[in-house]
């Protein structure tokens, strides 16, 4: 039996000692991608979603960024009190009243418990894969069993899932362990996972997650620590229980500056930003359009998955717009993250999405994708998207203000020890001001009287007249922008 602890409001459920340094759990970190084996390593705390505390007095500097497509990086400096931005005063790791590894005791005060379901997925070797325990019993878990453990999973170690399920979303971590058994065929497979009505905070349940899934692979059947948690975080949803599917989170300039601790980056979806654009380089800019375009994108990968589904975040991140009004007619980019063969009836129904799947047969079905990304190659089998494939002049400079941005950034945390800001601000930053510029040009131009939009204007928007053409007549038909574009005397409505 559980018994609650008096030391803190939380369940003391550990039947394993708390793990110290683990190699396996290191083994997760998803690696560099390709070409990034000798990038800058920034040491600096990585982003989170909470919105920063300011103060009159009395306490440190809280420090505002600025990050510009058009201008350098600057800071200004505001004087706060207790900015979580800054380094903490107790050492990390020292979570002596945090029962829950890898969460620390300000992490699960300020949480509020979202978690609806955690369950255990296993592999075997007769019936395929199999939900083997949930809780609670009564919750609808059909598919959860393939979302948990991606097709391929067999050839990896360990992986982690990011997935939807109706109404909610799930995260699960994933270990393979070579046993001596016949009956398993010589390698015992599971997935522990959790889900909740939002996939902004399930970061946080990484570690226990990947504690669990190993207690499981070896101490198989014992749940006490799951059933436990699930106790302790279980969501109190309305009566209805229908919880609602959130969108990419819409950012603010106030909300940009947030604090985690060092060691949550790389499981955090925001802290693999830097990772994503470095991936594809030049070509960010060509998913910037499609994203900001609505369109669905499905990017192919074989397992490890963990960090294709970091990359179905991020690309969701380039389509943010804080102008009040702007896209309430356009369907929301919904980040679905894995997806498989058993998703296909209700991707059908999506008009705009972002997904990965590990399932090479989702590239012969076009009706289902508008723009496929394999490895770092992005296509497109639309004829009229066809001409947003290709790189004009101004991409390039964007993409050159922003790596410069970058340096900038990275010179100023190591000369100066800089930490108060990260990566994840200036490239949220930069494409939502750069997202907010073109709105707002666009928005001032068709509540003019003269309502004709010039090269002169495209210009301004750091957009090129010639090459973003396509571009910028699908921008204004699918946000329902009533100008008239007018570059070179071709004139269309």
């Amino acid at each position: 039996m559980v018994k609650q602890s008096d030391r803190a409001p939380l369940l003391d459920w550990e039947e394993i000692p708390a793990p110290g340094p683990n190699p396996a759990a290191q083994q997760q970190q998803p690696p560099p991608p390709l070409g990034e084996e000798d990038a800058p390593k920034s040491s600096h705390p990585a982003g989170r979603h909470k919105p920063k505390r300011t103060g009159t007095s009395g306490g440190p500097a809280a420090t505002t960024v600025t990050c510009s497509p058009t201008r350098s990086l600057t800071a200004g400096v505001a004087s706060g009190n207790g900015s979580p931005g800054r380094p903490r005063t107790e050492p990390l790791g020292s979570d002596r009243h945090a029962p829950f590894p890898g969460l620390s005791a300000r992490d699960q005060w300020e949480e509020k418990d979202q978690i609806v379901a955690v369950f255990v997925v296993t592999f075997d070797t007769r019936s395929g894969n199999m939900v083997e325990w949930s809780l609670p019993h009564d919750i609808n878990l059909d598919g959860v069993e393939f979302k948990s453990i991606a097709s391929g999973s067999h050839r990896i170690t360990n992986d982690f899932i990011y997935f939807r399920k109706g109404c909610y979303f799930g995260l699960a971590c994933f270990a393979n362990m070579p046993v001596e058994s016949e009956l398993e065929r010589g390698a015992r497979m599971k997935s522990v996972g959790i889900l909740s009505p939002s996939y902004t905070l399930l970061y946080r349940y990484m570690h226990f997650l990947e504690n669990q899934v190993r207690h499981q692979l070896k101490c198989p059947g014992q749940y006490s620590p799951l059933e436990a948690f699930y106790e302790d975080k279980k969501a109190v949803l309305p009566p209805t229980g229908n919880g609602l599917v959130t969108a990419c989170p819409t950012w603010s300039v106030t909300s940009i500056n947030r604090c985690m601790h060092p060691e949550m980056k790389i499981t955090h979806p925001a802290g693999c930003m830097s990772q994503f654009i470095q991936f594809f380089g030049e070509h960010i800019m060509v998913l910037w359009k499609f994203a900001l375009l609505r369109k669905r994108i499905l990017i192919f990968s074989p397992p490890p998955i963990g960090v294709v589904c970091y990359r179905v975040y991020c690309c969701c991140c380039l389509a943010n717009v804080s102008l009040p009004g702007i896209g309430v007619s356009v369907p929301e980019l919904r980040p679905f993250f894995y997806v498989n063969i058993a998703d296909i009836s209700v991707l059908e129904t999506e008009l705009s999405y972002v997904a990965c799947t590990t399932e090479k047969i989702f590239e012969d079905k076009k009706e289902l994708y508008d723009v496929y990304v394999d490895n770092q190659n992005v296509k497109t089998h639309r004829s009229h998207l066809q001409p947003l494939l290709r790189l004009n002049a101004a991409d390039k400079e964007k993409y050159r203000k922003l790596s410069e941005q970058r340096q900038m950034l990275l010179y100023s945390q190591e000369v100066d020890g800089d930490c108060t800001t990260n990566e994840e601000d200036l490239f949220i930053l930069f494409f939502m001001e750069l997202n907010n510029r073109i709105f707002q040009t666009l928005s001032d131009i068709a509540g003019s009287s003269d309502p004709i939009l010039t090269a002169e204007h495209v210009r301004a928007m750091g957009l090129d007249p010639q090459g973003d053409r396509s571009f910028l007549v699908d921008l204004l038909e699918v946000y329902g922008i009533d100008v008239t574009l007018v570059i070179d005397q071709l004139c269309c409505p």
